[in-house]
């Protein structure tokens, strides 16, 4: 979830100049959006999108009032300790994939990779669950669980493709 950052009106003296003055951002990418800032941190990155690219702008973040409201303030509030000096804290538990989560995540990958190139659903099974299952007789393959779980694969990469992705973002 990216902080947002926004030039402060007038009266704001206390409010930093440049991002994190002393910080070096890992990548930093100017465009006509603004300047979007990621920088590294030893329990997860810190996403940062600039509005204002003038290095002398005193700058203060924007939190969108939206379903994501509470995602953001754990954010800002990570990049705020980090900045105080403090350790910023691990990621929002809802940030992080399980070590199971990632495993289903790489297969749900690989069989959208294996679908989308036209393979069938018995050859990702093969390659990705048992390699026995070309040899299977067409009763057993039909009923078999590898056959319903690649097609669960396929049809949750698919979502995943078209837009789920953005759960992931939002902890869910």
């Amino acid at each position: 979830m990216a902080v947002l950052l926004a030039p402060v009106p007038n009266g704001f003296d206390a409010a930093r100049i440049a991002v994190l003055e002393a910080e070096q951002p890992q990548r930093t990418h100017d465009g006509p959006d603004g300047r979007h800032i990621l920088l590294d941190d030893v329990a997860g990155p810190h996403q940062l999108w600039c509005f204002e690219t003038d290095a002398q702008q005193r700058l203060g973040v924007l939190i969108p009032l939206d379903a994501d409201f509470r995602l953001r303030l754990a954010a800002v509030q990570r990049l705020h300790r980090r900045m105080i000096g403090l350790s910023a804290g691990p990621l929002p538990r809802g940030w992080r994939l399980t070590a199971m989560q990632r495993r289903r995540f790489v297969l749900m990958l690989r069989a959208l990779d294996g679908h989308l190139e036209g393979a069938s659903y018995r050859e990702i099974a093969r390659v990705l669950l048992d390699a026995e299952a070309a040899r299977w007789p067409a009763s057993a393959w039909k009923s078999s669980a590898a056959r319903s779980q690649v097609i669960r694969l396929v049809t949750e990469g698919t979502a995943i493709m078209n837009g789920g992705y953005r759960k992931l973002l939002r902890g869910r």
